[in-house]
């Protein structure tokens, strides 16, 4: 008999558990995003991150011709988290924004709400960049440095840095249009 083994053997594992683990995963984080926020749709824009912040991190491994390995479902695990707590953020600025516009009486029209939308993402610019900088700062020596185990901790950092790039534009630009056209009257 033939019995195929090593990495291999460890990606196969994997599958058979990522196949259950994955949706259950995301199920439990949607009934946390909806407790947060206490609106579905709240919870369902915020979701909508993860496939932009993951078609960033396929074009990065794409280029480098990394292959799907154990290492690299890992920083898409953790990309995950990352892409989750950027549209998070986007949310409560947006929220912020519109709450702030209400109580100054300035939320009657739809360009009311543009500007509040506007203002939200604006001030949310700054600290993303920030957040991005350092992410990417502190993931580039991993990239490039040589040496015992660099081979895995690149197929780890590789889907976070091509992560990093699509997912702040998806938050900057794609969820306000989002909320927009979930909020207006």
């Amino acid at each position: 008999s033939v019995t195929w083994v090593g990495q291999y053997e460890s990606i196969l594992r994997v599958q058979d558990k990522m196949l259950w683990l994955v949706p259950i995963t995301l199920l439990i984080v949607f009934a946390l995003l909806y407790l947060s926020f206490n609106r579905i749709q709240s919870a369902f824009i915020i979701l909508l991150t993860l496939p932009f912040a993951v078609a960033g991190s396929f074009w990065l491994l794409w280029l480098l011709e990394f292959n799907l390995s154990v290492a690299v479902a890992v920083g898409l695990i953790a990309l995950a988290g990352i892409a989750a707590e950027f549209g998070i953020i986007m949310l409560l600025y947006l929220d912020r924004a519109l709450e702030e516009f209400k109580a100054q009486g300035k939320l009657n029209t739809r360009q009311d709400l543009q500007a509040a939308i506007y203002q939200g993402a604006v001030l949310r610019l700054r600290p993303k960049a920030m957040t991005l900088a350092i992410i990417i700062a502190g993931l580039i020596p991993i990239m490039i440095g040589s040496g015992a185990g660099s081979a895995m901790m690149q197929r780890i950092a590789a889907p976070m840095i091509g992560g990093m790039i699509t997912a702040p534009l998806l938050s900057l630009f794609v969820i306000p249009v989002i909320y927009y056209l979930w909020k207006r009257p």
